[in-house]
């Protein structure tokens, strides 16, 4: 099959939305995406039911509608997204990498109706889940984009237009020869503070200790970033030494040990230290509504972990 002419000088236009090229079987979960690590696995995107309804009603209006390059979830090089014409007002924008279900981001947007909010996500079921939301509840200021972050971080957005990243609970790819594939890196971490405006901050959580302090790792040897909260949580109050103390990764799997059975070891612990003298903890972020992917991981017995980073 021919791979599709990709256009020259493309115009993103709501009214007459222009064909996607697509480079067929591009996203294989074990492929690579424009001769990259994929940095997720694309779930499914058939939609039935309410979720079908909320596409079909709502997606002209709140989902954008970009121009494609190899892939389709990738973002054509030339479209760069217009917030204030879009929203049709100018406030500071909060970008939400990987949405998910749209939990937190509605909620977000539901308390702060003078901010606007971006989610960008590649599960289109999950998509169609945050249309739902953001119909009942009659929001506004709430825009979903079903693309590759990297893309959307690297041009869709205009450099410093963003005044926070959220990234909460990317996907930890345990296994040591996929730790390739995690979304945070060096070069994301660039992405981020490209996209950010001085003084902007970029909020991460995770519920895996091994994915927390390589997020850790990363960002502290970024010139980009500060941790507003250098040295804090650190010893006994760390929650890496609570995890690591209570050995909890180790025996515990993804979901809740069901009455009757034995615990799975996961093999997915980080180095256990003993004690973390580094610290650099937030506490939890307020504004994150515990979202049903969070309550899992508590009633599994898991740490939840917060960091919070300012562009300087």
């Amino acid at each position: 099959m021919s791979t599709p002419e990709i256009p020259q000088s493309p115009q993103h236009s709501a009214q007459s939305p222009m064909p996607r090229p697509v480079t067929p079987g591009s996203q294989a979960s074990f492929g690579t995406y424009g001769g990259r690590p994929v940095s997720f696995v694309r779930r499914g995107t058939r939609l039935q039911g309410r979720r079908q309804q909320a596409w079909d009603e709502h997606a002209d209006r709140w989902v954008l509608d970009v121009p494609r390059h190899v892939a389709n979830t990738s973002v054509h090089p030339d479209y760069v997204f217009d917030a204030e014409a879009e929203f049709g007002r100018k406030a500071p924008l909060v970008v939400e990498i990987g949405s998910g279900l749209g939990e937190a981001v509605c909620h977000a947007a539901e308390e702060h109706p003078d901010k606007d909010f971006l989610a960008v996500e590649v599960y289109t079921p999950g998509l169609a889940n945050t249309l739902i939301k953001i119909a009942s509840r009659g929001l506004s200021n709430v825009r979903v984009v079903e693309a590759n972050a990297p893309e959307v971080l690297a041009t869709m957005l205009p450099a410093g237009s963003v005044s926070e990243v959220w990234v909460f609970f990317p996907d930890p790819w345990h296994k040591s020869r996929h730790h390739k594939r995690r979304l945070i890196q060096p070069e994301f971490a660039k992405l981020v503070a490209r996209v950010l405006e001085p003084g902007g901050l970029w909020r991460v959580a995770t519920d895996w200790s091994n994915y927390a302090v390589h997020v850790r790792n990363v960002v502290a040897e970024s010139q980009d970033f500060e941790n507003l909260h250098h040295g804090e949580r650190s010893g006994p109050e760390s929650p890496l030494t609570k995890v690591w103390e209570s050995g909890v990764e180790s025996v515990v799997g993804g979901a809740p040990v069901k009455e009757g059975r034995a615990p799975v070891s996961t093999e997915h612990t980080g180095p256990n230290e003993g004690v973390d003298h580094v610290g650099g903890w937030a506490p939890r972020f307020d504004g994150r509504i515990r979202t049903s992917f969070e309550t899992k991981a508590h009633e599994a017995g898991r740490m939840i972990f917060d960091l919070c980073y300012r562009k300087v």
